[in-house]
């Protein structure tokens, strides 16, 4: 029995002597999404087929023609002009159907010594490794803008409050809080390359999922692609996907703190606050209220954070139950690494083009460092300089704080009287001096706001971008 009535006869249809029902197809087909893996999907074909020349499975002429052959199937996918067909279900059919197009059955030798499986396995591998080295430098973009606002801002020492559970704490240098989002993406740059580092093995050779019989070379095959070695075990090559999940988390913790820098610009240039304001070319208006100066762009941030949360969580899910090696469940590992890593370049790029041209009022930020009795920490510490006992300390400044707030006033207001009654310590003098600029200046431990080590911070960074 045969199934040559079958009108175009899939690549792997001798098995089969039904057309696949249309409902199926539509549901089993991914080409609509993985062909964006076409670059890698022919990169992948092209060392295979090297390599199968060079250990003598193929001849030179069959080498040189299939290689003929997918150059010019790339060039008409790089002009748009290549049909990408829901009946040949996936990038890897489309282009192998494209090229026994062209070139005839010797484009059927291709696939000798290997499987849709590790060629899944390798494509994705090296468009998820290159997304995380784009990725990393474009953390390390933002990072360096970041850094060069943490420097101007520096030099006129600009005074932010500094909020714990959004209460005014104490006062910071506005330099400070640029270096604290420099470290972050630092690490963030550091899970990236990490990611890229340990994805760096070529499943290729695998084949479906115990090896091949034929006499292949892994290692030039995997060299070919730039990786540094093929993967060590055919069921994990083609069954695991650590490395996307590995890649997703560390967008997922990027993506984190992108949204919390959002929430904070959100929240700084409200009117209320009125910190800072953000450039007219990374906001928008109202449709309806003319006065209106919108955030969008630190808004979206804040909420795609969640897309890429949820990209994490659902590859998880996807891998959570499967068995070893190839499921077909594993088609559902792309679009959400596709998705992450397009939301996080535009959000990375925007940052770096929109950190620049916002504008900060120095006037404003010191003004409200001031409030909310910032300082009052400082006068506990001069208390415990002076002998009392830190907790006893605390407890003073907290019933002093409680007093001026009960009449409208900041401590430096109080009267000599009003503050000598609360600790003999204390005076309207030794008030005066306990400013926000002095309270910056004061801490001077390692890792703190003081402006001598914020500039430390800042030169140590500024060496580690240059590694």
């Amino acid at each position: 029995m045969t199934n040559n009535n079958i009108k175009d006869k899939k690549l792997w249809g001798g098995r089969f002597a039904e057309a696949t029902d249309g409902l199926v197809e539509l549901f089993n087909a991914s080409v609509g999404f993985d062909q964006r893996l076409a670059e890698q999907d022919i990169r992948g074909s092209l060392a295979h087929v090297a390599m199968l020349g060079q250990v003598g499975i193929l001849s030179p002429e069959e080498v040189e023609q299939i290689q003929s052959g997918l150059d010019d199937v790339l060039t008409d996918i790089r002009a748009g002009t290549f049909e990408w067909r829901l009946d040949r279900e996936d990038v890897h059919m489309n282009v192998e159907a494209a090229l026994r197009d062209r070139i005839g059955p010797v484009a059927g030798k291709l696939h000798t010594a290997r499987s849709r499986n590790d060629q899944v396995a390798v494509d994705f591998r090296l468009f998820t490794k290159e997304a995380a080295l784009d990725l990393a430098a474009k953390t390390r973009a933002l990072r360096a803008v970041m850094l060069a606002e943490a420097e101007k801002h520096l030099s006129a020492e600009v005074i932010l409050p500094g909020y714990t559970h959004l209460q005014v704490a104490q006062p910071i240098l506005l330099s400070h809080w640029f270096m604290a989002y420099v470290a972050m993406l630092e690490r963030d740059e550091g899970r990236l390359r990490d990611a890229a580092t340990r994805m760096d093995e070529s499943p290729l050779g695998s084949s479906a999922l115990a090896g091949t019989p034929w006499p292949i070379d892994r290692h030039a095959a995997a060299a070919a692609l730039g990786f540094a070695r093929p993967t060590a075990n055919s069921l994990d090559g083609v069954g695991s996907r650590d490395f996307a999940l590995e890649f997703l988390s560390a967008c997922a913790i990027l993506s984190a703190h992108l949204s919390r820098l959002s929430e904070e610009l959100i929240l700084y240039s409200t009117f209320e606050f009125g910190f800072l304001t953000l450039p007219d070319s990374h906001t928008t208006g109202s449709s309806i209220m003319p006065q209106k100066k919108n955030p969008d762009v630190s808004e979206l941030a804040r909420g795609k954070a969640g897309r890429v949360f949820g990209n994490l969580m659902g590859l998880l899910t996807v891998v959570k139950g499967t068995p070893l090696a190839y499921n077909k469940d594993l088609q559902e590992d792309k679009e959400g690494v596709f998705d992450s890593y397009d939301t996080l370049s535009i959000v990375l790029r925007l940052y770096a083009e929109m950190l620049p041209k916002t504008v900060w009022h120095a006037e404003i930020t010191k003004a409200a460092a001031a409030r909310g009795y910032s300082t009052a920490t400082d006068v506990a510490d001069f208390l415990a300089r002076q002998g009392v006992p830190f907790r006893e300390a605390h407890e003073v400044v907290g019933g002093l704080v409680g007093f001026a707030s009960r009449s409208g006033r900041q401590l430096w207001e109080l009267t000599d009287d009003e503050l000598k009654s609360a600790h003999p310590l204390l005076s309207a003098e030794i008030a005066q001096t306990l400013t926000v600029e002095e309270s910056v200046k004061n801490r001077l431990s390692y890792g703190g706001t003081a402006p001598v080590r914020v500039r430390e911070a800042v030169e140590a960074a500024k060496a580690a971008l240059k590694q």
